[in-house]
């Protein structure tokens, strides 16, 4: 289904508006009890919350998003998803750390996380939507992995596409997202937070494969969801051809 169109909206975004659209929703605070207090400040960012077509309808808390009690009354997000090649065209994975709430100690792409409900990450049409993840993107690789964002430019992230899933980590907690992938081909230089992030590894397409061969580790679900459908084909067209795979405008729905 193509998002390109715009809309006008009788109402502001606001918290408020979720409310009246979910109005069962779980705001309580005991799912976060026991939790590391890095981690319970973080479930206070304020996320998009969006219509299956990827329009803004409204602000919830990470915390609110993340439960799946609000996610099987149907609360969708806006997340993305960044895939960092280095010149010899491997990928860099991280490992979740364990103080994560969500899919803790798994591994993953180099860097999953949400665009806030800020002007500079916000956006209501494809363009503007995929320029807020770019800067989102920017943002959070310093925060988890120490890239700074001379190293990352905005100009050199390719948007590919965006993924529509649902996945539950454990009874509590899970996601429901809208994911934008993004790519970008850089050299860069680690200084992890390892309250975010517990490990790193560069591995080619062929390591990657044995990787999920390995029963001892575990992933994350959007990461094998891009690996099991399009993301080894995108792979191989890193350096020519890529672009025939960008700014795709329909949502895959997984």
């Amino acid at each position: 289904m193509s998002t390109t169109t715009t809309q006008t909206r009788a109402e502001p975004i606001t918290a408020e508006t979720i409310l009246r659209l979910f109005p069962d929703i779980d705001t309580s605070g005991d799912a976060l009890e026991g939790q590391d207090e890095e981690q319970i400040r973080l479930m206070d960012e304020v996320c998009i919350v969006l219509d299956e077509n990827d329009m803004p309808i409204g602000t919830a808390s990470k915390k609110i998003c993340h439960l799946m009690t609000n996610i099987d009354k149907g609360l969708l997000h806006r997340a993305f998803s960044v895939f960092l090649f280095n010149d010899k065209n491997e990928l860099l994975l991280q490992q979740r750390a364990s103080e994560k709430i969500t899919f803790p100690d798994m591994w993953t792409n180099t860097c999953c996380s949400h665009p806030l409900s800020m002007p500079s990450e916000t956006g209501s049409n494809l363009p503007d939507s995929i320029m807020g993840v770019k800067r989102a993107a920017q943002r959070k690789l310093d925060h988890e992995l120490g890239i700074k964002k001379e190293q990352v430019p905005i100009e050199n992230f390719h948007f590919l596409t965006r993924i529509h899933y649902k996945a539950p980590s454990n009874g509590q907690w899970g996601e429901h997202e809208i994911d934008y992938i993004l790519f970008i081909k850089a050299n860069v230089d680690l200084d992890i937070n390892k309250n975010e992030v517990q490990a790193t590894k560069y591995v080619s397409e062929d390591g990657l494969k044995e990787l999920f061969k390995d029963h001892t580790l575990k992933f994350t679900p959007w990461f094998k969801l891009i690996c099991e459908s399009m993301l080894f084909e995108w792979w191989s067209h890193l350096d020519n051809g890529l672009e025939k795979y960008t700014n795709e405008q329909e949502i895959r729905r997984m």
